[in-house]
């Protein structure tokens, strides 16, 4: 039976000038129990899709046509109160963010208990018990309903949001991004829960998303959209194994892999202008196959002869000729170069047990009595090297001290121990009145374009800024900003020059920070997730510029990230922290392959596939990682580990050789090896991982 049928839905958004048009002609339907995906580049239509369903378009947003039928009710034609007695009662919201979508001076547990109210006659005991409820069904101690959402990690406060969905047992959930700037071990906790409790619930689900890999492991349909279009749309086995839209095709080209062998391909490009409603393919501009009709009119979608696939394409009959196509960089007007190594030269950046402690606040009396304070241990000694030329990727859960350990090497912040060199010289020289060379030669590019750039500034201002401040190329300087924004890929630069940050895509948006930062021609850069909020396309396209500055522009690169598959794209080297320490490190081939920590093998086992029929084991890990305050004795691994013995919890292992010099490792049991490090204690059984109820198999 149908559940919810979208039928011709075309929404615009009012502007000053001409109106957007973003989603044109899109149709879909939802079947009781089936889980749906909509996925596609940002700007696609993917999100005004789920906020006309949910009534929640901003004020100069309209549904100018279509119908959205839920259980046979057309949900256009309600009112606001009509409408609210839908909402949480049958269709629930998660939504992207949720620190954003949480009242921070509510507890958790009141927020839902107040959804509960609106919508359920039950006493206040009646209500809180139900909350206690949820919060064990989403994995979370139901101890904590009285604490605020800042006192939950990312992870927990997602968590929140998923039980304050599911408290009226809804018929359909929509999540808008559910795990975006998440990191992979949190991202497959929460995708395993929502899976879990939706089959527990019997109810369907529409994912909107642009991680293919994840809609390939957790929904039976799905439809691809670009610029407002759907171009693709079926089940997930038939579009994602046997694509027959080159969209779609460059879309699943574009998803990253933990596979030495297979390269991401990146559409070349911009999404279109949809200022006016598209008369051509809307894909035109950037297909390689488009031909003189992709010019003319954008194709129907049309059934293929597989059950359940349709597509939108004028050469659809040509389909698998064009996968074989589409496969080769050249198609995309990229050049295959082989992936050859570039040579690393001298060391410009190394670290010896460096550290960054913030001490904690003290009670009046605990001062009084001359108690030393609490140290949160960000960075807890480490021991890095970067090289010219060379890209050094940092990995690890939210909340490890990857972004501190950036922040410390930029000398944002003081180190409290340990020592660092940079270009030959120790971190004091730079600190006692040579700040501002340091500023020159060492750049860092945020996480979040939004909160990086001035708002109040054009990007001509923004690239310029730092010339202005470091008196460089000043008599040169609007041909500066020019060739630096052209270099990562913003063509035609004067285009944008007069626009501000909020007229910019969020891919506009993330190379107008990096230009900021290349735009004084820096010898190290240091790249804070830089993109854990843009979609697959334009994730490839900036891993592949920043490969290309270091191998072209001689600079050293640190690349901080939870993304694992994008690292061992980008990356010569990784080192996998954990509480502050590096716990693995090595070149990038041996780490993926043959990891020799359980934590970095977990990260590993994390990473999504885009193929639908691929098997891949799960493995989720228990609990969360401990309090940094109070970090347990011995590996701060050890409660989680699933190899972990006594000995572990007795003494912190030194990080050594795993084989060979390129690949060191802290741990006792390191993963593949037949005998323990450490005599005195016993070998496990390895083909035993506690908690193995939480492992699953994904996919068929």
């Amino acid at each position: 039976m149908t559940l919810l049928n979208v039928e011709d839905l075309k929404v615009t958004y009012a502007t000053d000038d001409e109106p957007v048009h973003a989603v044109n002609d899109v149709s879909f339907s939802i079947d009781e129990g089936v889980n749906y995906g909509l996925a596609g580049e940002s700007g696609s239509g993917k999100s005004t899709v789920a906020e006309a369903l949910l009534g929640l378009l901003p004020n100069n947003g309209a549904v100018e046509s279509g119908t959205i039928e839920f259980n046979g009710t057309d949900l256009t034609s309600l009112s606001e109160a009509e409408r609210r007695d839908i909402l949480w009662e049958d269709i629930a919201y998660i939504p992207q963010s949720a620190m954003d979508s949480l009242d921070p001076v509510m507890t958790t547990g009141d927020q839902i208990a107040q959804a509960i109210h609106t919508h359920r006659n039950v006493t206040e005991t009646k209500a809180y018990d139900r909350v206690r409820e949820l919060f064990v069904i989403v994995g979370l101690d139901p101890d904590r309903i009285d604490d605020y959402p800042h006192e939950f990690s990312g992870g927990m406060r997602q968590r929140v949001t998923i039980a304050m969905a599911l408290a009226l047992e809804p018929d359909l959930i929509i999540a808008d991004e559910p795990t975006t700037g998440l990191d992979v071990i949190v991202q497959d906790k929460i995708i395993d829960k929502i899976l879990e409790i939706q089959e527990r619930m019997d109810s369907s689900l529409l994912l909107i998303t642009h991680e293919i890999g994840v809609i390939a492991e957790t929904c039976d349909e799905l439809s691809i959209l670009y610029g407002g279009k759907v171009m693709e749309q079926g089940s997930v086995d038939n579009v994602l194994v046997n694509p027959t839209n080159p969209y779609t095709m460059g879309l699943k080209n574009s998803f990253p892999e933990i596979d030495e062998n297979e390269d991401p391909v990146a559409i070349p490009g911009s999404p279109p202008n949809l200022n006016r409603e598209p008369t051509a393919c809307v894909f035109e501009d950037r297909c390689p196959f488009a031909t003189d009709e992709c010019g003319e009119s954008h194709p129907e979608l049309v059934d293929l002869p597989n059950r359940n696939h349709r597509s939108a394409c004028h050469r659809v009959k040509e389909a698998a000729q064009l996968r074989r196509d589409a496969d080769e960089p050249e198609t995309w007007d990229i050049p295959d170069d082989g992936n050859p190594e570039s040579d690393r030269g001298e060391v410009i950046l190394e670290t010896g047990d460096l550290e960054k402690h913030y001490e904690q606040s003290q009670p009046l009396l605990s001062k009084f009595r001359g108690e030393d304070p609490d140290h949160v241990k960000a960075v807890d000694g480490v021991s890095l090297s970067v090289r010219r030329s060379e890209v050094l990727g940092v990995a690890g859960e939210s909340g490890c001290g990857k972004s501190t350990l950036g922040e410390t090497m930029a000398l944002l912040e003081d180190p409290t121990g340990g020592e660092m060199t940079f270009d030959g010289e120790p971190y004091e020289y730079y600190r006692d009145g040579n700040l501002q060379e340091f500023r020159r030669k060492v750049q860092i590019i945020f996480q979040d374009p939004f909160d990086s750039l001035n708002p109040r500034q054009t990007v001509r201002k923004l690239v310029g800024e730092p010339l202005t401040i470091h008196d460089y190329r000043t008599d040169e300087k609007e041909q500066a900003i020019i060739e630096t924004l052209e270099k990562v890929g913003l063509t035609p630069a004067e285009k944008i020059l007069d626009n501000y940050p909020h007229e910019l895509s969020g891919g506009q948006r993330q190379r107008v920070a990096v230009a900021k930062a290349l735009v004084l021609d820096p010898d190290f850069l240091i790249c804070d997730e830089p993109a854990s909020m843009l979609d697959v396309s334009l994730k490839v396209n900036l891993l592949n510029l920043l490969r290309g500055l270091a191998d072209t522009e001689d600079i050293g690169i640190v690349y901080i990230s939870h993304d694992l598959a994008s690292l061992t794209q980008v990356s010569d080297r990784l080192a996998i922290m954990y509480l502050g320490r590096i716990i693995e490190e090595g070149d990038v081939d041996r780490i993926a392959n043959q990891p020799k920590h359980p934590y970095t093998s977990s990260l590993l086992s994390a990473a999504p596939e885009k193929d639908p029929t691929a098997d891949r084991t799960r493995v989720l890990l228990e609990g969360e990682p401990p309090d940094p305050v109070d970090l347990p004795s011995g590996c701060t691994f050890a409660p989680r580990c699933p190899k972990a013995q006594e000995s572990c919890r007795e003494a912190e292992p030194a990080i050594g050789e795993a084989g060979d010099e390129s690949h060191q490792a802290a741990c006792y049991f390191p993963d593949g090896e037949e005998e323990p490090a450490v005599s005195d204690t016993s070998v496990i059984d390895e083909t035993e991982f506690p908690g193995s109820a939480n492992t699953d198999s994904v996919g068929d």
